[in-house]
């Protein structure tokens, strides 16, 4: 495996820059997979069952599972791979993104998923509209401490160094650093956790773009944005916890081109 990890693309650079335009897509993201929340995994599968055939597109836009600590210890997650193979074999198209709980993600996981993984941010046409999609915590620029700990977690060399670890190493660091996040997220404004306005503006301008989807903040929302005198939106997925005391979840899809922000209600 060490021989393996120093010869395959590390998740970073597994990533595709460019993907043909999305014609009738269905957006998820932030569900935080885990066999700890077997609601929420129930709920994936109905979705994967019920909600994701009726679209050419799925696309992942990061967070998918609570951790990731390397595409080799994946065996936990076979059902969510198998999921999404089988709808790869339909001839559903299978996006997927790194987010934060998961930049670890890596060729192996998209192959056996018959998935494309996506550079973070990329701009797609989506439903006729040139769009910038993205996780979404790299403009949530007022977390300082978290960009310079975003910015190693994607480090090629940070992940290369990661990976030649044991799989009981790096679980116990996944442990450790999860428990110091949670700590951490606890005792910060809520408001520094979320996008910055002025980070939203630049990536629409430097996209070229008058729309963005992401998720990360778990703020679902439809925003209109007064971008130099022009209208730009910006629409936020939501996160899905269907184990907790106020169940929650939904995706993105587009009615005639229009996108539609579908919430759970069951």
């Amino acid at each position: 495996r060490d021989h393996l990890n120093l010869i395959d693309p590390p998740p970073a650079l597994a990533v595709t820059h460019s993907i043909e335009p999305l014609v009738d897509p269905v957006f998820i993201s932030d569900l935080h997979l885990t066999p700890q929340r077997p609601a929420t995994m129930r709920r994936f599968f109905r979705f994967m069952q019920a909600d994701a055939p009726g679209h050419r597109e799925l696309v992942i836009l990061g967070d998918l599972f609570e951790f990731w600590i390397g595409d080799d210890a994946s065996l936990p997650a076979k059902p969510v791979i198998d999921a999404l193979a089988a709808a790869s074999t339909t001839g559903q198209r299978i996006f997927l993104m790194h987010g934060n709980r998961d930049p670890l993600l890596g060729h192996d996981f998209a192959h056996a998923a018959g998935a494309t993984l996506l550079a973070d941010p990329i701009v797609a046409e989506v439903a006729g509209t040139r769009t910038l999609l993205s996780h979404g915590d790299v403009w949530c620029t007022s977390d300082v401490a978290y960009q310079q700990f975003r910015a190693m977690a994607r480090s090629p060399e940070a992940q290369r160094g990661f990976l030649a670890k044991s799989v009981d190493e790096r679980s116990a660091v996944a442990k450790n650093a999860r428990m110091v996040s949670d700590t951490e997220k606890s005792l910060k404004a809520t408001d520094i956790m979320d996008v910055t306005p002025e980070a939203i503006s630049a990536a629409l301008r430097n996209a070229g773009v008058r729309r963005i989807i992401h998720g990360h903040t778990h703020r679902p929302a439809a925003h209109v944005i007064d971008l130099d005198g022009t209208i730009a939106e910006r629409w936020v997925l939501p996160d899905w916890d269907l184990d907790d005391a106020e169940p929650r979840g939904g995706y993105l899809d587009f009615i005639d081109g229009h996108p539609r922000l579908v919430l759970f209600d069951d």
